[in-house]
């Protein structure tokens, strides 16, 4: 890796003022794609700011229907969570599902919404969920938060601090991951509450995690798996990779989403 500064901080407010004060500073929390691409020499940032010891960062709060987790909580902890289960098992089941032991028990929940990978899973649930990201500046909405691949609408040295949404009366997720790196090739989040169906899929979107409309249609009409038999997913916004075509991704849409109304009954 090329030489880097590092620094320690205790509070939200330290660690902006520390980014605020380097001339290429990232801010790094479990560093699971960030010391991976360092190590590739893909980025060289000049100071790394790690936000694993602010204790206002980490912790899941629910209060009624509301749980708000904060950015620095790790996949594993999300996943083992009873209180969020009894209200969000999808979510929990998403997080536990994510690359293997070690990559959950030092990932974290703001790292990935902020880096925003299209294989990700947590931005399927985002948007599903319809989330607000809370930012040491201000509270975005998941839809317009992500912007396209590896794309936010984060501006320079704004910080995730945490995520909040309401728990939806039923939600589900599946996916087909990669059976190397565990990221999905295609998975589908879907929510049922006071506001409709929302369905999200990530993995497969040719610009990043998308709302399925036609799948959102037919399951406020009928909450079921058989009333997605005749949707037809439309395959040109889809991607084609060496691991599947854009064709193969829109049937992996409609099958996952099936799965994940299974799942949530």
């Amino acid at each position: 890796m090329y030489q880097t500064n590092y620094h320690r901080a205790s509070a939200v407010d330290e660690a902006v003022k520390m980014i605020s004060g380097t001339s290429e500073g990232k801010y790094v929390s479990g560093g699971m794609t960030l010391i991976a691409t360092m190590k590739q020499r893909l980025a060289a940032p000049s100071d790394l700011v790690d936000l694993r010891h602010i204790p206002a960062m980490k912790g899941i709060k629910i209060d009624g229907r509301k749980v708000t987790i904060g950015a620095a909580t790790p996949h594993a902890e999300v996943a083992a969570s009873a209180a969020l289960r009894a209200i969000c098992p999808a979510l929990c089941d998403l997080a536990g599902m994510i690359g293997d032991p070690h990559v959950r028990h030092m990932g974290t929940i703001g790292g990935s919404v902020a880096n925003n990978d299209p294989a990700a899973d947590y931005p399927s649930a985002m948007l599903a969920l319809n989330a607000r990201i809370a930012t040491n500046k201000r509270e975005i909405d998941a839809g317009d938060f992500f912007t396209g691949l590896f794309e936010t609408a984060l501006e320079e040295g704004e910080l995730i601090t945490s995520i909040s949404f309401e728990a939806p009366d039923k939600a589900g997720y599946a996916k087909f991951p990669n059976p190397a790196s565990r990221y999905a090739m295609t998975g589908v989040f879907v929510a049922k509450g006071s506001g409709g169906v929302r369905v999200a899929v990530t993995g497969a979107g040719s610009n990043g995690v998308f709302r399925e409309s036609a799948i959102e249609s037919a399951l406020n009409g009928n909450w079921s798996s058989g009333a997605l038999s005749n949707i037809t997913v439309d395959a040109s916004k889809l991607m084609s990779d060496l691991h599947a075509s854009a064709e193969y991704r829109a049937n992996l849409v409609k099958v996952m989403a099936k799965r994940a109304v299974t799942s949530a009954a």
